[in-house]
């Protein structure tokens, strides 16, 4: 199989770090792979939070200037440079969030290696992988739904089939319905679990029942949600939490989790509040507080394996053309999707 490659393509570069309007779509060339590289071509790209904050220069690590945005893509490999094994043209795959980590905890240089960046990332019509960092995509899923997986997907298997894994009859308190979030929950049912869904959206709440939600918070209605979340597990509290709110909702997570149970933090999308009395009351309750960087690829091949098998399906809340990129970043801003957002680069 050989595929006609262009010899220029379009891709998206923030030239600027001052919000969303500058994203600029533009001309380049096409890569030409190296020594155990592969040129891709990328079929779709998602969206996480991340890239917002990437956008607007609020990002808390560094990242390189005039950067190729995005982290999270599926795509056709079109041509191999020397040397590549176990790798053929014409196969579906994605990438793993930073391309250097293979498996174990991840190091200050493995962190220089994770997409859109200190490197460019993959909004772009064609990009080269080094070999070691590819992962085959699920083939129960479309290049949409594969686009999804890198960083929401596997953060929410680190989180719960990581060091300390949900077992069958645990419960879990899944706060949102963000991609991260709802991941969270597919992976809890597919473990056994039953899980508690908190929103502000009563559409989206119905939403999260039908992928097997349990127990539903509408947190705007219900304000001390905890205090459901304690009366739903009769008094005892939850075994994991899956707290992406940050310092907004952790203490509402302390009180929500059960003696020697476990928040997995991800991230802050709740704002910033006091938290001077939280070591006490992790203490008190000898609670498990871990912080999740998404995850190595031994970890992402695992969970394609999981959605193979269980064929679990990604929650695409909308796919945007390429050159509605910006519409689709605005989309995300607004808070309004259930699941993912995603950009359609090439057709299928």
């Amino acid at each position: 199989m050989s595929y006609s490659i262009p010899t220029k393509a379009r891709e998206y570069r923030l030239p600027k770090f001052d919000g969303i309007q500058s994203l600029t779509l533009q001309e380049a060339p096409v890569p030409q792979p190296g020594a155990k590289e592969v040129l891709v071509k990328i079929h779709a790209v998602s969206l996480n939070y991340r890239d917002l904050l990437v956008a607007s220069n609020n990002y808390p690590f560094a990242l390189k200037s005039d950067l190729v945005p995005g982290s999270d893509a599926s795509g056709t490999i079109v041509a191999l440079g020397p040397g590549v094994k176990g790798w053929q043209v014409g196969e579906r795959v994605t990438a793993n969030f930073a391309l250097d980590h293979i498996y174990g905890d991840s190091t200050p240089d493995v962190h220089k290696t994770v997409l859109g960046g200190l490197i460019d990332g993959v909004l772009t019509e064609y990009r080269v992988f080094p070999e070691h960092a590819l992962v085959r995509a699920p083939s129960n899923l479309s290049h949409a739904e594969v686009a999804t997986l890198a960083c929401a997907g596997v953060t929410a298997y680190n989180a719960l089939l990581g060091p300390r894994p949900v077992k069958a009859g645990e419960t879990v308190l899944v706060l949102g319905t963000g991609g991260v979030s709802i991941f969270a929950l597919q992976i809890a049912k597919v473990s056994g679990a039953e899980v508690i869904v908190t929103s502000a959206s009563d559409e989206k709440l119905e939403q999260a029942k039908k992928l097997g939600a349990k127990h539903v918070i509408n947190y705007k209605k219900t304000p001390d949600w905890e205090k459901e979340v304690l009366k739903l597990t009769n008094g005892r509290g939850v075994d994991h939490v899956i707290e992406v709110g940050g310092p907004g909702t952790f203490d509402k997570s302390i009180e929500s989790v059960r003696v020697q149970g476990n928040i997995h933090i991800i991230g802050f999308l709740a704002g910033v509040t006091e938290v001077s009395n939280v070591p006490m009351k992790i203490l008190q309750k000898g609670i498990n507080v871990r912080g999740i960087l998404v995850g190595p690829r031994s970890s992402f091949e695992d969970f394609v394996r999981l959605i193979e098998i269980n064929d679990v399906k990604p929650a695409v809340d909308k796919v945007f053309p390429f050159e509605q990129a910006t519409e689709a970043y605005e989309h995300l801003q607004a808070q309004k999707h259930f699941g993912k957002v995603v950009i359609q680069v090439a057709k299928d």
